[in-house]
């Protein structure tokens, strides 16, 4: 006998096993002993047994279950399994999840670590700045190389030659962690090797000076870094 919204409403649970209320063509609605009521479509494919979820009461109604039942047998109907159709819808929407953006600030998160308070700073403001505005929402594998290079611009344009340098190097990153990950296929990135200008070189006077040259050395004395730094910086011509 068919479900009424009177039964479904009503029912209680068993504490000592889970319920299983029949209505019409396969559909039931699941009881389990803590009170939870799920609408679920027993059918079968190649003489199989499968069962599919058609959602949770009472969010999705005796009618609506009833509706989605049926929208799955028509897909049984014709030959097609409902529950592998459910899988590639669902990773549809996860692949619409993976934007730059979110895999950006994953990838930010997991390595920041590595990073000073400040440059760790530098590196998202830089990114919600200059970047996220324009690719921030585009899906990461369909973002292609000229794309890319249309923000690079847009930085290098400000004069900001070695900030553009560095973005592209980030975003480089960002690219093979996704590859890394199984969200992406390659690293656009590559592709713009030399389409951004080299910052201009900046030579330094050398010192000949007594006193400057005395100032230097007390100046690498008091350096708190690494040994190989200082000792460099000492053998330096």
């Amino acid at each position: 006998m068919p479900l009424t919204d009177i039964v479904v409403r009503n029912v209680k649970p068993d504490n000592s096993k889970t319920l299983r209320l029949k209505d019409d063509r396969g559909l039931y609605l699941e009881v389990s002993p803590a009170g939870g009521k799920w609408w679920r479509l027993r059918y079968w494919m190649a003489g199989k047994e499968n069962r599919l979820s058609l959602g949770v009461y009472p969010e999705v109604s005796l009618k609506d279950a009833r509706e989605r039942r049926d929208e799955a047998r028509r897909l049984i109907a014709n030959g097609i399994d409902p529950s592998q159709v459910r899988k590639g819808q669902h990773a549809e929407s996860l692949a619409d999840l993976e934007t730059f953006q979110l895999i950006a600030e994953e990838w930010f998160e997991k390595f920041r670590h590595k990073w000073t308070d400040n440059t760790a700073e530098t590196v998202i403001g830089r990114l919600r700045k200059d970047i996220f505005p324009y690719i921030g929402t585009r899906v990461i594998r369909e973002i292609t190389a000229p794309e890319l290079l249309a923000v690079i611009r847009r930085i290098e344009s400000r004069g900001a030659v070695e900030t553009a340098r560095r973005d592209l190097q980030k975003c480089g990153q960002i690219l093979r962690y996704a590859i890394a990950t199984g969200r992406a296929e390659r690293d656009v990135s590559g592709d713009l090797k030399g389409a951004i200008a080299p910052p201009k070189k900046r030579h330094f006077a050398s010192i000949y000076e007594p006193q400057e040259i005395g100032e230097l050395l007390r100046a690498i004395d008091g350096y708190s870094g690494s040994f190989v730094t200082r000792s460099a910086l000492k053998l330096a011509p």
